[in-house]
């Protein structure tokens, strides 16, 4: 039996993670020091809560596990909101972040994540489903997934978006009216009113029938 569920001190639940978190890159960096060339890890990290709320963050250490503890802890202090509109985005948006071009254009619900790298994997953790999107420029993964952020950093809401939220708030207000409005009960009379005799119809009483009277016969 695997003892991954059980310790010592007895059954431990599982820690329930408030952001799905996703490498992007882990690259070997060198820096010339007095000394020579000093080697050390690069890790870039994107995290979400598939909610609207996504970062990026990138961190360097000796060992590969420090670099991606640096990059989460700096993506969760760098985390954005995002607008959306239902599983899409509310426009569409052409960004430009140094050598790297992202477009960005919302789709029909069920039509999916038309992305691809990158920025795919950025736009799953900010909670969008439904997107149209095409790369342009370079293919480095960092500028890629900066441009991404900043694209959906700059998404607004449109006057539909307004719209409808002023119609859901209306329907809303109603509803909770007729909820919290108090059930009136008919009152109960003072006093009983008596109820009626019964009344018996009369018996009908039956004349007896007439005899008929008999001729008296007389002898001739």
């Amino acid at each position: 039996m695997s003892k991954g569920a059980h310790s010592k001190g007895g059954f431990q639940r599982k820690e329930v993670k408030e952001f799905e978190e996703t490498v992007l890159e882990i690259a070997r960096v060198t820096r010339v020091v007095k000394g020579g060339r000093k080697l050390r890890f690069r890790a870039t990290v994107c995290i979400g809560n598939k909610k609207n709320k996504v970062g990026l963050g990138i961190g360097k250490s000796n060992e590969v596990t420090g670099a991606i503890q640096k990059a989460i802890s700096k993506a969760k202090k760098d985390m954005i909101t995002v607008t959306l509109d239902g599983t899409t985005i509310p426009h569409d948006i052409h960004i430009k972040y140094k050598a790297s071009k992202i477009y960005l254009m919302p789709a029909a619900p069920g039509t999916g994540i038309k992305a691809g790298g990158t920025v795919r994997k950025v736009l799953d953790l900010a909670g969008v489903k439904d997107i149209l999107s095409k790369a342009f420029g370079t293919t480095n993964k960092i500028c890629n997934a900066r441009a991404t952020i900043l694209a959906l950093k700059k998404m607004t809401t449109t006057p539909g978006m307004a719209r409808q939220a002023k119609v859901l708030a209306a329907k809303k207000e109603a509803q909770a009216k007729i909820v919290a409005a108090p059930v009136s009960k008919p009152a109960a009379p003072a006093h009983k009113p008596a109820a009626p005799a019964a009344h018996k119809p009369a018996a009908k009483t039956v004349a007896p029938a007439a005899k008929p009277q008999e001729k008296s016969t007389k002898s001739a």
